[in-house]
């Protein structure tokens, strides 16, 4: 591990590499639309891929004797968010798109959140090679694995879930009724209302994107850091000739028992960005 050399990274820039997107450029600001994080691009569609053909195998290995232990789980998870579906979308027209769109959610966003088990320098450290045997500078070989802890990542996610609330709301409602809904709820349909309306409906849909995608997003980074600092203990037992014994001990308890409780977070955070899916995809469906 390059944390574990004498001549290696500080704590500091060991982090601060693992942290850094392979991107064509540096982002400048907090927001610049310019920046385009690859890695992210990469394993997002590269897991979205594996969860659509692992489905569709599904689909066409399905039996009507007894099921084999890939189909039982499938069939689990497609009996579980169809029974979520049924619970907040009525219409069975909507039910019939959403349902699947929200098993395919759940099996991707839990794909992208698991690969922050994978360990912290076993990909990166592929990739620093690839660089060296091209010729490249290694230290420049930034490379970050889980898409969920890009805020851009979760922020896309979020965003393309409002732009299927608003499909809905243009769908079920119509023209003409989303409007005036827009303008009517919630303090009634008044004139002199309507502006503070419009502001409620427009601070409710940002608030909703917003902590939609800031949720996955907030977890999954501070799960990413805490894997990072436990392979910073593991590096660190090299450099400590009394107590090294005691830091790889740690590194190795530390490690297998945050992996352990992280399992249960991958697989929550994704029910969470589910559901959150099927409710606002259901409130679209409402009318004030």
């Amino acid at each position: 591990m390059a944390a574990a050399t004498t001549d290696g990274p500080t704590p500091g820039e060991y982090i601060i590499h693992h942290l850094t997107h392979f991107s064509n450029s540096a982002q400048q600001g907090v927001f610049d639309i310019r920046v385009i994080h690859f890695d992210t691009l990469f394993y997002s569609l590269f897991l979205g891929l594996l969860t659509v053909f692992t489905l569709a195998y599904a689909a066409r290995r399905a039996t009507s004797g007894v099921p084999g232990r890939f189909q039982a789980a499938v069939e689990i998870l497609v009996e579980m968010v169809s029974d979520q579906a049924k619970g907040i979308i009525h219409n069975p027209e909507s039910r019939r798109f959403v349902a699947p769109l929200a098993l395919t959610v759940f099996i991707w966003i839990l794909l992208m959140n698991a690969m922050d088990l994978v360990p912290v320098d076993l990909l990166p450290s592929l990739w620093q090679w690839g660089y060296e045997a091209t010729g490249r500078d290694p230290h420049h070989a930034y490379q970050r694995v889980v898409a969920t802890a890009d805020l851009n990542g979760t922020l896309g996610l979020s965003l393309s879930v409002l732009l299927l609330c608003f499909w809905y709301n243009l769908k079920i409602k119509g023209v003409r009724g989303w409007i005036h809904e827009l303008f009517s709820a919630p303090f009634g349909a008044h004139w002199a209302l309507a502006p503070f309306n419009f502001a409620m409906q427009i601070i409710e849909f940002v608030a909703k994107t917003v902590s939609h995608g800031m949720r996955l997003f907030g977890n999954m980074y501070a799960g990413e850091l805490i894997f990072m600092l436990i392979a910073l203990m593991g590096g660190a037992w090299a450099l400590n000739s009394g107590l090294g014994w005691a830091l790889w001990l740690g590194h190795i308890v530390a490690g297998t028992l945050w992996a352990i409780f992280h399992i249960l977070i991958i697989t929550l955070q994704a029910f969470v960005f589910m559901m959150l899916t099927l409710i606002y995809i259901g409130q679209a469906h409402e009318s004030h």
